[in-house]
């Protein structure tokens, strides 16, 4: 019905429900739609010309809409067809279930007609019962008669160790046992009852020794097994009855299974005792013979020394039983035991077993290491597991790692705490040894080169060389964190070495007067080297350690090069100490009238300064050229620092000739002393020995009005000079007037330039004495 009609026919009174009313959701699908295809419309025709295409589109429509009730038409056809076909389907099952119901009760009311018959037959049953159970025991009496008889025999054969006989009696009395349980119970095909408790009862007392034989035909064939590696090598005979008994009560069992596994009401239930899995009790017992071996081991006697021959003993005791498992057991058995395998797994158990009680005991170094050896490297050899005949069992076998990786990690790990515990004592010892040298009342001893050293070096290098070597034999990680741990254990060496020399510095300089440490300065050079010894040390124990061990460890890297470098400058500056210590008592003559007349005390400090300079040869490079060049510039600082007091003041031109003479003839007495080094290539690239030259200029020179020049000059090369040590060299002068120096002085202020990248500042280091003015008036200029 279209919607016109819908409105038109529900204008006349009396007619239908519009379908509107009945469905709500109709009226509301044709709004929707109208308003569509108005939305549509207006986009379509939205220009005049556009209608001259109505009549296209108003076909398309009109075919769409042909289409679609054609379909709708299908559609509701098929439907109808489907329910047709469904009401003929029911019809016919109606009929049928009919058929059934009456079928039904005909069988019901002639098994109540029949109920009655029975009844009268109950009788008949328990009689042929009766008869079956009395026949059952005519014919088992002789067999009844015999049972105690075949059990004493069989006791017997099994004592002497008969076992294939007594197996054989044994079967016939289960056999026997079997048969009369069933015949008690009811033949197949009978309605009987199942056996009564009591009958169960009566059976099991008249045959209780059969239960008997069997546990002492399994006890003995247990013993057999237990004891199959000694046997083999002497009379395999009972092994071999052991193993074909075992096999026929697999197959027993299996055909027993095969033949009574159903659970019907009719089916015959298995025999006491069955299944008794003996082949995989075979192979139990097999693996608990094996670790009784392991259990028998002392805790006493595997400790210490006694460990790594345990293991040995170990690994030869397993080699000859698998020897005897492969040459003689293993053809003694059937090809599907495969016993040599089974061995294999069973001592591969037992060893994890027993090395994982061994890896629990708190173990020292050496015993760790041979635990390591003997699992990475013994087990897994030609010697042992890697055999060439084991290697194929080893393919099939997946016997898994003898240690786990986190076991042997932890194994490592407490190796490394050994080994270090080791090594902090035998590096804190050498260090008490070092000290004891130190004070003892000779030169140290010398090496092939004469050059100065102790025994400290050579036993840390040793040590820590001998760790890395024997950690190596395990492993490149052992090696790794060995090496870890030796270069830690040398940096806190390191800085207690440095303490030490400190406080061996401060003893010194308390007891300078009872000259008691005669070689203090031979045995500061003698630690330089050491020094330069254990830096070599440990470059190569760094380069050992390979590449991927970088980021393994999650402490800081340890830093040995660092601490050896503040050792060797703490050794270094006592050196210098000493150096000016021994030029303190000749400085204050430096630089002063008697100087300038006499020329001393220059060679006193020259002598002392050759001394020294001979005892640094005693050093190794590069620590040798260092302690020169340290020299040198202590020299040229001190002899600096003397002219910065003012000692002498010039008076006339020819004072300040014969001043900047001596100091030039200063300098050349310096220069001889060490002219020596230069051949070895140690006087380095700035000389401070050039200044006293320039500075001997500066006075020497004639007119003032030139010192501005010179000054600038002076700057240029040493640009750490500042306006008070200027100041001084033209008070020493002493001609100076107050124009030119504050002309000086303002062009120093004004042309100061940066120290330049890798300048060493030599007037940094010497301060001016204050201005001794009783009174200073307050003008601009001092402002």
């Amino acid at each position: 019905m279209s919607a016109g009609d819908q409105k038109n026919g529900g204008d006349k009174p009396g007619d239908t429900v519009p379908v509107a009313e009945v469905w709500p959701e109709v009226e509301r699908a044709e709004c929707l739609a109208r308003g569509a295809a108005l939305k549509w419309a207006s986009g379509v025709f939205c220009r005049p010309e556009h209608l001259e295409r109505l009549s296209q589109y108003k076909k398309r429509e009109s075919q769409r809409t042909a289409s679609i009730h054609t379909r709708l038409k299908s559609m509701v056809q098929s439907y109808l067809e489907g329910v047709g076909w469904g009401l003929e389907q029911l019809q016919e099952a109606r009929s049928e279930l009919k058929d059934v119901s009456h079928a039904l009760k005909k069988a019901g009311l002639e098994s109540s007609q029949n109920a009655e018959g029975v009844k009268s037959l109950e009788r008949l049953r328990e009689v042929s019962v009766n008869h079956c159970q009395l026949l059952a025991a005519v014919s088992n009496l002789p067999r009844l008669y015999s049972v105690r008889s075949m059990v004493l025999e069989t006791e017997r054969l099994v004592e002497s160790r008969r076992l294939l006989e007594a197996h054989a009696r044994l079967m016939d009395l289960e056999r026997w046992q079997d048969d009369i349980l069933w015949q008690l119970h009811g033949a197949p095909g009978t309605t009987g009852s199942a056996l009564s408790t009591e009958d169960q009862e009566l059976v099991a007392k008249y045959f209780s020794g059969v239960g008997q034989l069997v546990d002492a035909l399994g006890k003995e064939l247990w013993a057999v097994v237990s004891s199959a590696l000694a046997l083999a090598r002497q009379n395999p005979t009972p092994f071999v009855s052991a193993v074909r008994i075992v096999e026929r009560e697999e197959a027993l069992d299996q055909a027993l299974l095969e033949e009574r596994g159903g659970t019907g009401s009719n089916s015959r239930p298995l025999p006491p005792g069955r299944p008794r899995c003996w082949r995989a009790c075979f192979f139990q017992v097999l693996e608990e013979a094996v670790s009784a071996r392991f259990r028998s081991v002392s805790y006493l006697h595997t400790r210490g020394p006694g460990l790594a021959g345990h293991l040995s003993a170990l690994q030869h005791a397993t080699m000859a039983d698998l020897g005897t498992v492969r040459h003689l057991l293993e053809h003694c058995v059937p090809p599907h035991y495969r016993l040599t395998g089974a061995y294999l797994r069973a001592s591969h158990r037992c060893l994890q077993a027993h090395l994982a009680q061994v890896s629990s005991w708190d173990l020292e170094s050496g015993e760790t290491f041979a635990v390591l050896n003997w699992v990475l490297h013994i087990y897994n050899s030609p010697d042992m597991m890697g055999h060439p005949e084991l290697v194929a069992n080893m393919e099939k076998e997946e016997l898994g790692p003898l240690i786990s990786t986190e076991g042997l990690e932890q194994l490592q790990i407490k190796y490394v705490q050994s080994v270090r515990k080791s090594v902090s004592e035998w590096m804190h010892k050498a260090l008490q040894v070092e000290l004891q040298d130190w004070q003892r009342d000779q030169e140290p001893d010398t090496d092939h080169e004469g050059f100065y050293q102790t025994s400290l070096p050579t036993i840390i290098t040793q040590m820590l060389e001998e760790n890395a070597r024997v950690a190596l034999m395990i492993g490149e990680s052992l090696r790794d964190q060995t090496i870890q741990m030796g270069l830690y254990e040398m940096e806190n060496l390191l800085n207690r070495f440095r303490e030490a020399l400190v406080e061996f510095g401060k003893e010194h300089r308390r007891d300078l007067s009872s000259n008691k440490n005669k070689f203090y300065l031979h045995y500061l050079l003698a630690s330089i080297s050491n020094c330069i010894i254990l830096k070599k040390s440990t470059e190569s124990l760094q380069q050992q350690q390979s590449s991927r061990s970088a980021g393994q460890f999650s402490r800081t890297p340890p830093n040995p090069l660092a601490a050896l470098d503040r050792a060797v400058r703490r050794a270094c500056r006592l050196v210098m100490d000493q150096l000016l210590l021994d030029l303190q008592p000749f400085l204050p003559g430096l630089l002063t009238r008697p100087w300038l007349v006499q020329g001393d005390p220059t060679p006193k400090l020259c002598h002392v300064l050759e001394r020294h300079l001979e005892l640094y040869g005693r050093v190794r490079p590069p620590c040798r050229q260092r302690l020169q060049e340290e020299a040198q510039w202590l020299m040229v600082v001190e002899y600096v620092r003397a002219l910065m007091q003012k000692r002498l003041v010039c008076r006339s031109a020819e004072e300040r000739r014969q001043l900047a003479q001596q100091m030039v003839q200063d300098d050349q007495l310096f220069r001889e002393i060490l002219h020596g080094l230069e051949g070895d290539g140690s006087v380095p690239e700035v000389n401070p020995l050039a200044l006293l030259p320039v500075l001997a200029d500066f006075i020497r020179l004639k007119d003032p009005s030139m010192l501005t020049l010179e000054v600038s000059g002076l700057a240029a090369k040493y640009p750490d000079i500042s306006e008070e040590h200027v100041s001084v060299l033209l008070d020493v002068r002493g001609d100076v007037s107050r124009d030119i120096r504050g002309a000086v002085l303002d062009l120093l202020e004004q042309s100061a330039p940066p120290l330049p990248a890798g300048y060493r500042p030599i007037f940094t280091d010497i301060l001016v004495p204050p201005s001794t003015m009783a009174f200073c008036l307050p003008t601009a200029k001092c402002a």
